[in-house]
């Protein structure tokens, strides 16, 4: 992977991204992070509530395939919508608001590489803006898959031990290079979070940073 080639735009200030594989907790984090200063924090996720982050949503439930080309495409017009759109994140941070983020592009480099390689989701995510902050959540994906199974809902498409350890292991390989890049490391503040640990003692470590 060469990262080096991604997202030559500035650092967006005011922007949060939490990213883990599915059952990381990363949802109920940003409830939490909300809850604290609902005046100051703004939370969103992708795919979005647009009608491209709809479509996304089917396909990832299982009503219908597309080919993961096609998955790649998609995810990065429902993000440019989502960052650059009327009333999106840019908009909203240059307004002095502080959006937290339920994925971004990180997990584009990480899911849809699976299927589909690196190079395109490297070449449609370059446009876009770094976030000031990025939690990582580390997890088994075991334990993340057992939190999954646990809620009795409908999977979606990658909801199984076999795509989760791959999502996982380039995961890892996609932060580990953005931390080894001390330029993108001057913009951008990554901070790995022990998803394993208690629900309230994730959230102080998390405000304690933000802070």
């Amino acid at each position: 992977m060469v990262l080096f080639l991604y997202n030559k735009t500035m650092v967006l200030k005011n922007f949060i991204v939490f990213e883990g594989i599915d059952g990381a907790g990363t949802s109920t984090q940003i409830k939490k992070i909300v809850k604290r200063n609902s005046e100051k924090f703004i939370a969103t996720a992708e795919p979005t509530g647009g009608e491209t982050g709809k479509f996304l949503r089917r396909m990832l439930s299982g009503e219908f395939k597309v080919d993961e080309r096609t998955n790649a495409y998609l995810f990065a017009a429902d993000r440019c919508e989502h960052i650059f759109g009327k009333g999106g994140v840019k908009e909203l941070c240059e307004s002095g608001k502080t959006v937290v983020s339920d994925r971004y592009f990180f997990s584009s480099l990480a899911y849809q590489s699976v299927s589909c390689g690196i190079e395109l989701p490297i070449l449609l995510n370059s446009p876009f803006p770094l976030p000031e902050y990025l939690f990582f959540f580390e997890i088994n994906p075991e334990i993340s898959l057992g939190r999954v199974n646990a809620r009795n809902e409908h999977k979606e498409i990658y909801e199984n031990l076999e795509a989760q350890k791959k999502i996982a292991a380039l995961y890892e390989k996609v932060i580990a290079m953005y931390e080894s890049d001390p330029a993108k490391r001057e913009e951008m503040k990554i901070v790995r979070i022990d998803a394993t640990k208690s629900i309230e003692e994730i959230s102080n470590l998390i405000w304690d940073k933000l802070k």
